[in-house]
């Protein structure tokens, strides 16, 4: 493709590459022009998979020199996500990567502070913003239908047996999956965490080495508190991967059990006064966008991605904020580890 606008390098070319690869397939103004991996068959076999003429790489920055690539898609495993979004910053490239954003504070924040030196954008997937029902939800609160929020309440619970590198870690849960509830948390709130206390345990029958199950209790900047109880070893009755929210307000309560339509019971008018249990009537959320045109999950996210590119402004999941979200997943798990209350706003500063 001649003259595109955006010349793509992908680095990471495993199973989740596939729709990172796809979306910018199918954007006119998109061209990939590098298949980046460190296992260089994989970058090979995507490409004859995606019928690609592009070269292949095993290192990040060569890709880029040789390419003339101005933006990266950083699909690699966690670890790597530091080195990949910092050097891809500093040869001159926007990034737009998995999440998490990296694995420690510290380097969420340097990858922060390099893109603010270099200029460039750094955006995370967060793809379980980018449904209609979960922002039909965010609306039914903003609009103050239920009033001043009190609870936040989100069960995840499901048997997940993924094998490969997920069984092996320390807290699968709150590393590898946490991320999306807490983040959906603020997304539906518009609040940031101030402090947690968290419990991570295995339980019985779990078929993880670490830790696949938590119950955390966040403190988040409007007053109100957020609980996440959660578990990737859970056989029976499992909840959808949106998970499940109950939301209680001063007014009344909403409700989402992440696969239907959002809906609340508020106080109905009138003088009930004298009533132990009072009448409550039903309010549906109203449809965020018509179904039809609306990119959910990768595509909306990378939707959102490039028109921020295109309007001169940071993304929803620009690095600055999604910072909130990655230190409530590692003050969740700081928190476990030492069995008291953390303070994410001094995590934040390290």
């Amino acid at each position: 493709m001649m003259g595109a606008k955006y010349k793509v390098a992908v680095a990471g070319c495993g199973g989740m590459s596939n729709a990172w690869i796809d979306y910018a397939l199918g954007r006119p103004d998109t061209e990939i022009v590098a298949l980046v991996d460190i296992k260089r068959e994989f970058a090979e076999s995507m490409r004859e998979k995606k019928e690609l003429a592009c070269p292949t790489f095993t290192d990040i920055a060569q890709a880029i020199e040789q390419t003339g690539a101005n933006l990266v898609f950083d699909v690699t495993i966690p670890a790597s996500h530091f080195a990949i979004s910092s050097t891809a910053m500093r040869l001159g490239c926007n990034v737009f990567g998995e999440k998490p954003l990296s694995e420690t504070m510290e380097a969420c924040n340097t990858i922060i502070q390099i893109a603010e030196e270099t200029g460039r954008s750094h955006a995370v997937m967060q793809n379980r913003r980018f449904d209609p029902r979960i922002r039909s939800l965010r609306q039914l609160i903003a609009a103050g239908t239920i009033g001043k929020l009190g609870f936040i309440g989100a069960d995840f619970f499901i048997g997940a047996h993924f094998g490969g590198f997920r069984d092996a870690m320390a807290s699968p849960l709150l590393l590898d999956m946490a991320i999306h509830t807490f983040d959906q948390a603020r997304l539906i709130t518009g609040a940031n965490p101030i402090s947690v206390y968290c419990q991570e345990f295995n339980p019985h029958g779990s078929w993880y080495a670490g830790n696949a199950a938590a119950i955390c209790i966040f403190e988040m900047s409007d007053g109100s508190v957020f609980n996440y109880r959660g578990s990737w070893c859970a056989e029976g009755v499992p909840t959808s991967w949106e998970a499940q929210w109950r939301i209680t307000g001063e007014k009344g309560t909403a409700i989402w059990d992440g696969q239907g339509e959002p809906y609340a019971e508020v106080v109905a008018p009138g003088d009930q006064a004298e009533k132990f249990m009072k009448d409550y009537v039903r309010i549906d959320a109203e449809r965020h966008l018509a179904e039809d045109g609306y990119l959910w999950g990768h595509q909306g996210c990378l939707e959102e991605m490039f028109q921020s590119l295109e309007e001169g402004r940071f993304a929803e999941t620009d690095c600055r904020d999604n910072r909130y979200s990655m230190a409530m997943v590692l003050a969740a798990v700081e928190s476990a580890r030492i069995g008291q209350k953390i303070d994410v706003g001094r995590l934040m500063k390290r």
